[in-house]
């Protein structure tokens, strides 16, 4: 990848014009999305545009897309530049707060809008779980924020990957279930559908939004619930969700081992179907 969009200009990678007083870098004060490239188009783009003016509104920030308003156009530009025109990629697009005070979060007149692209390869069949050691605090000033300071999620992502597992799953100060480092997390008991709710702490994912649209629309009981460890135990299944993977099975949660997925691969082929009926729009 050589090229990439920054504040409606394309320009090469080692042009990229941040300050080195820029907050996003030095202080994490930054949002981003992750969609997923299909076949040259950004899926669910209106959502990720909608979260991220939420994100920005939290902030006192102005919207991108109030200033550059062919943001889809432009991603699927990207991805033609970056040679993803078929098959499956990731955009990443990122705000940052620019220059500034310590004691005000307000945008710098330097802040940075931009987009990358990158190949993205299938999603795994099925994970694994560890838990998380230490809770994620729902009371906290970027609860439920997609935001740059994002190295707590790497730390726990690399712990339980040290551990042998491929994501870590997070419960929130009060014991509740909250969600994984990257990944929101859905329990199947007794043929329905829990989710925690966002008071949770949890990330408001898109896929998450589109997998309990999905299941209301084809008569799937659902909801969003407070879940705790006995829940978890007591699950049939388990499946998280993110944006560029969509509804992944998870096969094992620490010791414990889980069947093989029948109501999350009937989620799963529903997303599919969505995905595909999207990026013919």
């Amino acid at each position: 990848m050589s090229r990439l969009w920054c504040n409606g200009q394309w320009i090469e990678a080692g042009a990229f014009p941040a300050s080195l007083l820029d907050r996003g870098a030095m202080l994490g004060l930054g949002l981003f999305e992750t969609l997923l490239g299909m076949d040259g188009k950004a899926v669910f783009c209106e959502r990720h545009l909608a979260r991220l003016g939420a994100g920005c509104a939290r902030f006192g920030w102005a919207a991108p897309h109030a200033s550059f308003a062919d943001l889809p156009e432009t991603m699927a530009h990207l991805l033609h530049r970056a040679g993803l025109a078929t098959g499956r990629a990731r955009i990443r697009l990122a705000v940052s707060g620019g220059s500034g005070t310590l004691a005000d979060v307000a945008c710098g007149a330097d802040r940075l809008v931009w987009m990358v692209a990158s190949p993205l390869a299938e999603s795994p069949a099925s994970l694994t779980l560890a838990h998380a050691p230490w809770p994620r605090n729902e009371r906290g000033a970027l609860a439920g924020l997609k935001c740059a300071s994002y190295a707590e999620n790497l730390v726990a992502l690399d712990q339980a990957r040290r551990a042998g597992f491929d994501e870590a799953l997070f419960f929130n100060t009060a014991g509740d279930l909250c969600e994984a480092a990257t990944a929101n997390v859905f329990l199947v008991r007794d043929g329905v559908l829990q989710t925690p709710p966002l008071t949770s702490g949890c990330l408001a994912g898109i896929a998450r939004e589109v997998v309990l649209e999905l299941a209301a629309r084809d008569g799937i009981s659902g909801s969003e619930v407070q879940l705790r460890q006995p829940d978890l135990e007591a699950a049939e299944e388990v499946f998280l969700t993110s944006a560029t993977r969509g509804p992944v099975a998870v096969s094992r949660v620490g010791t414990r081992r889980l069947p093989p997925s029948q109501l999350g691969s009937r989620i799963r082929a529903l997303w599919e179907a969505e995905v595909r009926r999207t990026i013919l729009l």
